[in-house]
């Protein structure tokens, strides 16, 4: 091990925006937990192509021993991939992951010219409530679907089943901010004219903290709207549904 120029993170400055990812053509840096983090020495050629990308002043290069460098990391994007599309003029800096999208979709092509491909009823991007704004116009007159990050992986037709037609929010009452969920999506009631909303959540006790949010957020919004509450075992198999209309 020798002595070299290495990528140094500042962990207090990094907000964890993701603007470094993309600028490491060596792909040794990925957002961990909220932070950057060098994956290994091995993987940082030290040129610092990284340091102008990042808004916080975050990355700095230090002259201390390291490993000698091996080249990419596993899974590191082709020098020749394009580049993610630049925020809108007027809009900027947005995160590339929260970036709000919009996707439009043939219904009648999507599951009846692909059968068996399992293809996406997703609309919008971000998914993730915690990421969504109150003001996302794929919000105007939607029907909510609040779902356990886990439900679409426990249930093979999550799509055609729960998701058709429907806008997507969605989290994890264990791991996530709770209070700061129940002021989102109250916000999300107060501004748009929601017309119902469907619960995916999960049999693990944890999970029912879901519906605990749904149901603070429409009592502070005043909002009253029909709900509808399906659980899911870990196996995927539908436990209980349940209707509840509203006041």
């Amino acid at each position: 091990m020798g002595k070299r120029q290495i990528i140094r993170i500042d962990q207090d400055k990094c907000d964890g925006c993701g603007m470094c990812v993309p600028s490491c053509a060596e792909g040794a840096i990925q957002i961990v937990d909220g932070k950057a983090q060098l994956l290994a020495d091995r993987y940082c050629d030290g040129l610092g192509a990284c340091l102008g990308e990042c808004p916080q002043g975050a990355l700095t290069i230090d002259d201390r021993e390291a490993e000698e460098f091996v080249g990419p990391a596993p899974g590191a994007p082709h020098p020749e991939a394009p580049a993610p599309p630049p925020a809108p003029p007027g809009e900027g800096f947005v995160c590339p992951g929260s970036r709000m999208q919009q996707f439009q979709r043939d219904t009648q092509e999507k599951y009846e010219k692909a059968p068996g491909m399992g293809a996406s009823a997703l609309s919008h991007w971000p998914i993730k409530l915690r990421l969504v704004a109150p003001q996302a116009p794929f919000l105007k007159g939607a029907s909510l679907l609040v779902a356990a990050d886990c439900a679409p992986f426990a249930a093979g037709d999550f799509h055609s089943r729960f998701l058709e037609g429907k806008a997507l929010l969605c989290g994890c009452p264990k791991f996530d901010d709770v209070p700061e969920h129940v002021a989102k999506l109250t916000a999300i009631l107060r501004e748009n004219d929601i017309q119902e909303i469907s619960i995916v959540n999960m049999e693990v006790p944890c999970c029912f903290g879901l519906v605990q949010i749904v149901r603070q957020a429409m009592e502070a919004s005043g909002k009253s709207l029909p709900v509808t509450i399906c659980t899911l075992g870990t196996a995927g198999q539908v436990l209980q549904q349940q209707k509840i209309k509203g006041r």
